[in-house]
């Protein structure tokens, strides 16, 4: 996989620097999420950065999803609201999944920008240590 530069469609600009910033200088891709059920892009965010998991709702519809492998964490997790130090918690959620050597994925971030102040932020962030990982490129 070559990820040199590669965001997703719907991703703001801020959003995509952030999140390349945050891979350093190692390849990243970056994906926006989108409800599965109403195709929308703002949520409410579950994250829990001591275990490394979170979860969106869609403002839109309520469609629940884990981003990248945090259902398997949830258990042992005790996520707290995304809030933007504005006070706002709808967000624009894109994932910055970081591209090992071998082309496998070896770091999720997540990062959120605020629909009511427009600031983003790295809420939280985890390690990947298994392969194969495609998978996950699908589950921003």
């Amino acid at each position: 996989m070559h990820a040199d530069g590669q965001v997703g469609d719907g991703v703001s600009v801020e959003l995509a620097e952030l999140l390349r910033e945050a891979a350093g200088d190692r390849p990243v891709v970056v994906a926006g999420s989108v409800c599965a059920g109403c195709g929308g892009r703002r949520f409410w965010v579950l994250v829990d950065d001591e275990q490394g998991a979170a979860g969106r709702e869609c403002c839109g519809c309520g469609n629940r999803a884990f981003i990248a492998d945090s259902e398997e964490f949830w258990e042992e997790a005790e996520p707290g609201t995304a809030c933007c130090p504005c006070g706002g918690e709808e967000f624009e959620v894109a994932v910055g999944f970081t591209i090992g050597g071998d082309g496998t994925v070896r770091w999720v971030t997540v990062g959120l920008r605020c629909r009511e102040d427009g600031e983003v932020g790295v809420y939280t962030d985890w390690k990947i240590d298994y392969a194969p990982t495609d998978h996950l490129l699908g589950m921003a």
